[in-house]
């Protein structure tokens, strides 16, 4: 599968999947008051890179993953808004942390489809990705998406984080 990408395309995937990789790192962060600059930095540039490159595929229509990426870009804007300019004062805080979470739940929607698209064995079981193993992934994404978002944003609201 790797042999028949191309550089640009190998590319797109590792700026994803470093992405969501940080974001989960990020999100961890949000769970136990931890600032994680770096890790924040990364994930923040991987997932703007990320949706930026996905508009550079060369198609001839508007497909759902340009909805995903406007969506994730303007999230990404007040993602970094909120914390570079804002600095997270206030309700920034949690603009940040619910801004994230749902951008790295987009990703890993996408990531899903990508995966029952190309891995052999998920094709089989969801080749139309309408069949209900695909809604299921989907869905248990969404539960837990839902619910980190909710936590991280009660959580990360407080001031009192420590930096690591």
């Amino acid at each position: 599968m790797i042999s028949s990408m191309s550089p640009f395309t190998i590319f797109h995937v590792v700026l994803s999947l470093v992405g969501i990789f940080s974001g989960f790192v990020v999100v961890i962060g949000f769970l136990t008051l931890t600032r994680l600059d770096g890790w924040n930095a990364v994930f923040l540039v991987t997932t703007l890179l990320t949706s930026i490159t996905g508009f550079l595929f060369p198609v001839h229509r508007f497909m759902p993953s340009h909805v995903f990426g406007i969506l994730t870009l303007i999230l990404m804007a007040v993602a970094i808004f909120a914390r570079y300019r804002r600095h997270l004062e206030g309700g920034w805080r949690r603009s940040y942390a619910i801004s994230s979470v749902i951008a790295l739940y987009l990703n890993v929607f996408i990531l899903i489809v990508q995966l029952y698209e190309k891995v052999p064995a998920l094709k089989a079981i969801a080749p139309t990705q309408t069949e209900s193993p695909f809604k299921i992934t989907q869905l248990a994404n969404l539960v837990l998406f839902i619910a980190l978002g909710i936590l991280s944003s009660l959580r990360f609201r407080s001031e009192q984080f420590r930096t690591a």
